[in-house]
């Protein structure tokens, strides 16, 4: 089994060390061929020389601090192993779990696991944030995961081949991938207190997840089609527009005088704005198309093609 362990990291220099030894030990416990990649997101303690003093390890170390996302990305993307697995630097991910996570993965033939906090060691409003966004998830994607903020998750690599992330988008992996065909797990996890450093947690992250959230629900619905989104919002308001310019007519030929009722602007502004949404969608549309063209990247995934020849035999690829 190869294995790649990525942890982002920020001031985290009382956690890393012990972190490491936790990770190294299950690995080599279960003979793994593994490498541990530490990123450490601008880190303004000695996170960079604690980390970078142990072995054996990969330091990533960006010029400032990008945000957990860009962490997890600039990992991943220099992770060189079959199977990838992500975890929270502070020590509340439980490194124990990791075979779990394999052999869930494994037995299944998923793409991906994710863990579950079901019983979340963090205080009471943090657990109520997540609660609230994660019921939020479920009725605007349902990507089919209770605890889609778990960082604790193992992929195939095969997953990122053309994916990257940006935001707040690594809390919505496995959506993004299920929308891509990808078989998506979930499996129970340890979560344990922190023990030491502080919590990362801002308000302005949960607002910016939220945004996201609705990110990936139009990409679900609409990434290869904007059209019939744009479009649909468009000939809707052109209709209103259309009825709204009924009423003017009827209000002028009752002897209404224009400049009295607010009718004529209102026509005028539906009819604009639904013109002005439909030859966006059209634009945004043909855009997605070149893109497709272009980069190759499709709005499907194949798992392998079978072929047949005539003496029953068949070849995989």
């Amino acid at each position: 089994m190869q294995i790649s362990i990525i942890i982002p990291v920020y001031n985290e220099f009382e956690n890393i060390a012990a972190l490491h030894a936790e990770v190294k030990t299950v690995c080599e416990d279960n003979d793994y061929d593994y490498e541990i990649i530490i990123v450490d997101d601008g880190s303004t303690d000695n996170t960079f020389e604690v980390a970078t003093a142990l072995s054996p390890v990969k330091v990533i170390q960006f010029r400032k601090n990008f945000g957990q996302t860009a962490a997890m990305d600039a990992g991943i993307k220099n992770a060189k192993y079959e199977y990838i697995v992500t975890m929270d630097g502070d020590r509340q991910n439980d490194p124990a779990d990791i075979p779990m996570l394999i052999d869930h993965l494994t037995k299944n033939g998923l793409d991906i696991v994710s863990g579950w906090r079901r019983d979340r060691k963090d205080n009471f409003l943090k657990r109520f944030v997540s609660r609230s966004a994660n019921f939020l998830r479920k009725l605007i994607i349902n990507d089919g995961i209770h605890d889609s903020g778990c960082s604790l998750k193992i992929y195939r690599r095969s997953c990122f081949e053309n994916l990257s992330l940006h935001g707040e988008m690594h809390r919505f992996i496995p959506a993004l991938l299920k929308i891509k065909g990808y078989k998506v797990g979930e499996i129970v996890v340890n979560h344990r207190p922190r023990s030491a450093g502080q919590t990362k947690y801002t308000w302005s992250r949960t607002f910016k997840g939220f945004i996201d959230m609705l990110t990936v629900w139009f990409w679900k619905k609409y990434a290869t089609r904007p059209l019939h989104f744009l479009g649909g919002v468009g000939l809707f308001f052109i209709l209103l527009g259309f009825l709204s310019g009924i009423a003017t007519v009827y209000f002028f030929t009752q002897g209404q005088g224009m400049s009295e009722t607010a009718f004529p602007m209102l026509t005028m502004f539906l009819f604009l704005s639904g013109i002005q949404l439909f030859i966006s969608g059209l634009m945004i549309d043909i855009l997605v198309k070149s893109r497709i063209e272009t980069t190759g990247d499709n709005s499907y995934t194949i798992k392998e093609i079978v072929e047949t020849t005539g003496d029953d035999s068949y070849a995989i690829r």
